[in-house]
């Protein structure tokens, strides 16, 4: 390989160790969490508006502590929620869902962590809810629909469960009864059903709408990999908005009118909450922020009813984890368009979704997370062989042309120009490409960091383990050198510490062997400043790559290995005995044909 080709080789190595450092001296501040505020924001700000000295005024956070979850939700009447995914309450008050969580979920690897909960109810440190009610808009005032201060009442059903639907009704005592009938499937998706009875004597034309509402800025793991906030599709069309962008939203900005279809939700790491207004159906999105509430809106066409009929108006609400497969059947079965997307796939998306959808199903052939990405490495190195063949093939015929090259360089002395022609010239007679041993380094970096972007933002590597002490994919190695990798009797350094930057656990030390060794296939370069660089680069990986989830570690681990015995075998196939245990000691005879 000649200088040229190192040279390429070298920078793309440092410029990826470059990023690395980066991401570790510089890591995006941690975000914390705001006071909740004490009023909230409806649907519609100029008719839905709370006055804070209203009669029925919403349930606010007290200024100076706020309150558990349980003492809050026991502070109204509530319906259960109890599905084999999700299990809460629902609130009478305003007809709220503000209180869920998630059965399949815990917030720690530990048996008795506590389940992952996805929303709260107002009066909470961070209130997060969902709400559906009616603009008033002709034949009735704000006071004769129902808004989020509203006290209803159970008409039918105790739970709310699948197959099991509960009704609650509200009469304004104006000849208007309203209803709300939810409905929960197997996993997360609820179906809102609301109604309005006219029995006066008059017809009236209503709004019907669905929010959900953040009481301050949440917590957000503040890392640039995977968004947070909110997340839409209108009419085929994805817009991101991050939690820090959404104060500066214009109203044009925040307010999208979608003709046939679309959704909006808030998106976090692996859990997600959205509305889904009917597929064809036309509505206004909204994301806006106002009085230290973050929030979302669908506002459907206005509803006429005649006196003495009644109307309804149906929607969907997502609340749950963000699993590939459950959120595949909604978009496939329910026709919600581009639902999967919602899932943050990143700028290498046409990796990253089939990707993962092998690694998905790996794991479902395999029952085993870390085995599935070892069998996804065998898969990628499969598919990249006939290019690794090429230029294992290519890099043996420069080393048989190393003696002419040295040739070159004595006759052209110091010109550089009639150097570079002669070696131009002696390629192309051989019919040699210098780049070519390039290429499957250079198509490792997007592969690489698409990997990183699957393992990072999808909940099916969550707590998934693979051998022994891996228990958590998603998370780094967390064995020590500090403690002897568990021999001694003390714990090793938190996740979090410095420390566990130096004491770092067998993974990534069998890394950074594994690529010491690959770069043993060949004796080092002549050049003292990159052989010294080489020698060091492995090591220096090995330490970078210690804090990084072990599932992505792993495929280093596979990857380096695979390609070890890829290129032993080609340069056996090619004539070329590789001395590895010679290049070990410092020997710099490489083989021969």
């Amino acid at each position: 390989m000649d200088d040229q080709n190192k040279n390429l080789i070298l920078a793309t190595a440092l410029s990826f160790l470059v990023i690395l450092v980066w991401f570790v001296l510089f890591p995006p501040p941690p975000v914390e969490e705001a006071a909740a505020p004490d009023e909230i924001v409806a649907a519609d700000g100029t008719v839905l508006q709370v006055e804070a000295d209203a009669p029925n005024d919403v349930p606010t956070p007290s200024l100076l502590s706020p309150q558990s979850v349980e003492d809050a939700v026991g502070e109204s009447a509530r319906v259960d929620i109890d599905s084999p995914s999700l299990i809460g309450s629902l609130s009478l008050t305003g007809g709220r869902i503000d209180d869920l969580r998630l059965k399949d979920y815990r917030e720690t690897l530990d048996e008795d962590a506590d389940l992952v909960r996805l929303l709260a109810p107002v009066g909470t440190a961070a209130p997060y809810y969902a709400l559906h009610g009616w603009v008033a808009s002709v034949g009735a005032s704000a006071e004769q629909v129902p808004g989020p201060a509203t006290e209803w009442s159970v008409e039918t059903g105790e739970t709310l469960s699948p197959g099991s639907d509960v009704v609650l009704r509200w009469d304004n005592g104006a000849g208007l009864i309203f209803r709300k009938t939810f409905a929960l499937d197997d996993d997360f998706l609820f179906t809102v059903t609301q109604s309005v009875e006219n029995t006066t004597g008059a017809d009236i034309a209503l709004r019907p709408y669905g929010l959900v509402a953040r009481h301050g800025e949440p917590y957000q793991i503040g890392f640039f990999i995977q968004h947070e906030g909110v997340v839409r599709m209108s009419d085929g069309s994805m817009e991101e908005i991050n939690y820090d962008d959404m104060p500066d939203l214009s109203t044009d900005e925040g307010r999208i009118e979608v003709e046939e279809n679309g959704w909006i939700g808030f998106s976090d790491q692996y859990w997600m909450t959205a509305l889904i207004p009917t597929p064809g159906r036309d509505f206004r999105s909204t994301a806006r922020f106002a009085n230290d509430i973050y929030q979302i809106e669908t506002v459907y066409p206005m509803v006429t009813v005649p006196a003495g009929t009644t109307a309804d108006a149906n929607s969907q609400f997502f609340a749950g984890a963000q699993e590939w497969e459950v959120i595949r059947s909604y978009q496939n079965d329910l026709g919600i368009e581009r639902f999967l997307d919602s899932i943050d796939w990143g700028w290498f998306f046409f990796l990253t979704k089939p990707i993962f959808a092998v690694l998905h199903w790996l794991n479902g052939l395999i029952g085993n997370m870390g085995w599935a990405i070892i069998g996804l490495t065998l898969i990628i190195k499969a598919l990249l062989l006939p290019l690794a063949y090429k230029s294992f093939v290519s890099m043996a015929k420069m080393r048989e042309l190393q003696p002419q090259m040295e040739k070159l360089k004595e006759a052209a002395g110091d010109d550089r120009e009639k150097l570079q022609k002669g070696m131009m010239e002696l390629y192309r007679t051989n019919k040699v490409n210098p780049a070519s041993g390039c290429l499957p380094i250079l198509l490792q970096i997007p592969i690489f960091f698409s990997l990183y972007k699957v393992i990072f933002v999808t909940i099916e590597l969550r707590h998934a383990p693979w051998v022994g002490w891996i228990n958590d994919l998603s998370a780094p190695d967390p064995s020590s050198i500090f403690n002897l990798f568990g021999l001694l009797p003390w714990d090793a350094p938190a996740p979090e510490s410095f420390l566990s930057l130096v004491f770092i656990g067998i993974m990534p030390i069998a890394l950074g062997i594994s690529m010491w060794l690959q770069q043993k296939l060949n004796p080092p370069v002549t050049d003292p400043t990159q052989r010294m660089i080489f020698a060091w680069m492995p090591w220096v990986f090995m330490f970078m790559l210690g804090g990084f989830a072990s599932g992505l570690v792993l495929y280093w681990i596979a990857n380096n290995t695979i390609t070890f015995i890829q290129q032993y075998t080609i340069m056996r196939s090619q004539g070329v005995k590789p001395d590895v245990f010679g290049n070990i000691l410092g020997r710099t005879k490489t083989g021969s044909k």
